[in-house]
Formats: structure tokens, C-alpha cells, sequence
């Protein structure tokens, strides 16, 4: 599909008119596209759109909720911003096959990666927060968000592998609980993260992933595997 088609093609499914399509099509364009074409892409915008997302919901929170603790209203958050809640919103859009991404990503599932989409989502927020305002990206989240938001109300969406691992551990008691980042390897399009879960100082777990957050989450994972807290 052309480069500017499939953005105008994004646009008009979103429902957002951009003043500048080049910022969205910055969005939707992943490292590994970019570098064969040197192009900007976006990482950078993932960043940003993680903050306004948060702000978003955290602000949404605090309005429509009373006498809630602060750890409940963290717990429901983490739930709304989580990878998993981004990556059903990227299927509802059919994020996949907007994504510019090179032929190797592709022929590898990189257009049914949970991280390469829901970076996507984050990059997409901040784009529409950078060319229509705070006001314009807060409408748009509460609107493509709001069946997450109620199904995390509800308990009903569920809990990402790290999540639930600190939540198994601090319920015996305060723990810490620290992921650190081992080692990187491969090129910028195609890079493989290796992560280690510490708790109370001793390497208890470790996992790899295309991202830190994936990485993080596969090592989550493996150790509550370990502790029989889950099964494959």
C-alpha cells in the first residue's frame, strides 16, 4: 500500500482530521522501515503518548471515583494502560497492516506483534496530542478506551504477568522487586532485549523480547511459572 494512502486510510478510521498526516504517518512507522529509508519514526512518540495516556486516564480516574485508596486507583490504571489493553485496542483498529515496517519484520509476525502494536497505540495518542491538543487526544482516548476502562472496573480484563507477580509476592509480606536490563543484541530494526527479575536482591527469573516491556513481562512470567503460580 502507498506510504500517504495508507496513512489518509488510518486517518479517516480513527476519526481524527490531522492539520499535518506526516506526524501520524510518523506514528505508524517502525524502526525497521524507517532505517532502509531513513525516515523518521516512532519510538520517540511512543514515549511521549505513554505520558498523555497515563495523564488521561489518571485524571479520568480521579474525577469519577470517590473514597478510592491510591493503590486501588494504580491497580485500575495499570489494567487500562497496560501492553495487553493496547494491543486489543490496535486489533479493534486493525492497526497490523498500517504499520510500515520492512519485509524482514513482516515475514517475522511483526504485524501481529503485541509489542509493535501496542507501541503503535501510545505513538498514534501522541501524535493526535502534538497536532490537535490536549483536549482533542483526551476526547480520543476516553472514546477508543472506554470499554477497557469498564472492564477493568469490573475485574474483567487480565492482569499482565507483572502485575500479577508483584501482587503474589508483596501479599506474603513487602518485597523488592526490580527488573534489570541485561544485555541487548542485533540490529535497530530487529534488536532482542534479555531482562532478569531481581527480588530481594536475588535473580529470580529471566525473559526476552523485540522490547524492555515484553522482556519484562516474559520474565514475569517465567518466574511465576517456577513459583506454580501459572501454567504454559
Amino acid at each position: 500500500m502507498n506510504l500517504r494512502k495508507n496513512t489518509l486510510e488510518l486517518q479517516k478510521k480513527l476519526m481524527v482530521e490531522f492539520k499535518d498526516i506526516k506526524t501520524l504517518e510518523t506514528a505508524i512507522t517502525h524502526s525497521s522501515y524507517a532505517n532502509e529509508r531513513k525516515l523518521s519514526f516512532n519510538e520517540r512518540l511512543e514515549f511521549l503518548g505513554d505520558s498523555v495516556l497515563q495523564l488521561v486516564i489518571s485524571e479520568y480516574l480521579y474525577s469519577n471515583t470517590e473514597n478510592e485508596t491510591e493503590g486501588y486507583l494504580t491497580k485500575i490504571r495499570s489494567l487500562i494502560v497496560c501492553e495487553n489493553s493496547l494491543f486489543q485496542i490496535a486489533k479493534g483498529w486493525n492497526l497490523g497492516i498500517y504499520i510500515n515496517m520492512s519485509k524482514g519484520e513482516e515475514l517475522t509476525g511483526g504485524r501481529t506483534r503485541v509489542s509493535i502494536l501496542a507501541d503503535a497505540v501510545e505513538a498514534i495518542i501522541a501524535a493526535i496530542y502534538l497536532d490537535r491538543g490536549y483536549e482533542v487526544a483526551k476526547t480520543f482516548i476516553l472514546n477508543n478506551f472506554n470499554n477497557i476502562i469498564e472492564k477493568a472496573f469490573k475485574n474483567e480484563i487480565i492482569i499482565d504477568y507483572k502485575t500479577k507477580l508483584q501482587e503474589n509476592l508483596q501479599s506474603h509480606g513487602e518485597v523488592s522487586i526490580v527488573y534489570n536490563l541485561i544485555k541487548f543484541e542485533g540490529p535497530p530494526h530487529r534488536r532482542e532485549f534479555f531482562v532478569e527479575v531481581v527480588v530481594n536482591g536475588v535473580s529470580s527469573g529471566k525473559g526476552v523480547g523485540y522490547s524492555k516491556k515484553e522482556a519484562e513481562q516474559n520474565a514475569a512470567k517465567e518466574l511465576l511459572i517456577t513459583r506454580g503460580e501459572i501454567y504454559e
